[in-house]
């Protein structure tokens, strides 16, 4: 059949955004590595240790998006983010959710700010899409030190009684690690949304500590909810409860 001229061509996907991670511990480059490179739409191409090496990464593969550790030894995030911004958008992704740190990075240029422990690996994939896509996103504590900044000395005095933004005003998607067959598995088994999250990353091959390092939780709470999804797996080795989760197991 002789091809339309004016027939649609499929046009093809957009080449996947390109991530530069930069976090002075290995086992959370790793983490954050695995995770961001699981995504269909997302790929990283060069770890920093630091924030000069951050700079001279970013000087040599242009990234579409950096995420920044703020504390790190040698030349730290903050130091290093005034420059990174003039070469690609940046994420503070970070422990330390100072008030002033916060309104500090945001006034150097950074486009999003994630404090661990506040987002789940499908919110993390997420925030790197938006701030790519010159979105800004920011996790409940930032936000909360912006509008501390914007609100002024005037309501300072009633920053103490201001609630925290819940976790659910944060945009929520299903993790790409999540197979069709998994979500129906985490009904199945009644898993929580952590428990299954934690499921996936056990059945990607992750151990332990980078299961720890991803979720930015303990290796001991990694431990307890391995326990309960063994219980609810009814199975006792990581072997078996992939097989069970990913539906290849005989019953």
């Amino acid at each position: 059949m002789p091809h339309h001229p004016f027939a649609e061509r499929e046009e093809p996907p957009p080449p996947p955004l390109r991530v530069l991670v930069a976090d002075d511990n290995p086992v959370i480059r790793a983490g954050l590595t695995a995770v961001l490179g699981a995504q269909d739409d997302l790929t990283v191409v060069a770890e920093a240790e630091d924030g000069r090496a951050a700079w001279e990464a970013a000087l040599r593969v242009r990234p579409d998006v950096v995420l920044l550790d703020v504390r790190m030894p040698g030349v730290d995030g903050m130091s290093a983010l005034p420059h990174l911004v003039r070469l690609a958008p940046v994420m503070m992704l970070t422990y330390s959710d100072e008030t002033e740190i916060v309104q500090e990075a945001v006034r150097l240029g950074a486009g999003g700010y994630l404090v661990h422990g506040e987002f789940t690996t499908a919110q993390l994939a997420q925030a790197v899409r938006d701030v790519g896509g010159g979105r800004p996103h920011f996790t409940p504590t930032a936000t909360n030190a912006l509008l501390a900044h914007i609100r002024g000395p005037a309501t300072a005095h009633a920053k103490s009684e201001l609630p925290a933004l819940p976790t659910h005003f944060l945009p929520k998607g299903l993790s790409r690690l999540q197979s069709p067959v998994g979500q129906s598995s985490k009904s199945r088994f009644q898993l929580s949304s952590r428990e299954a999250e934690i499921m996936d990353l056990i059945a990607s091959g992750m151990t332990n500590q980078q299961i720890a390092a991803v979720c930015f939780i303990s290796e001991k709470t990694v431990k307890n909810h391995i326990n309960r999804i063994f219980a609810k797996l009814h199975t006792t080795t990581r072997a078996r409860a992939a097989a069970k989760w990913l539906g290849v197991a005989g019953e």
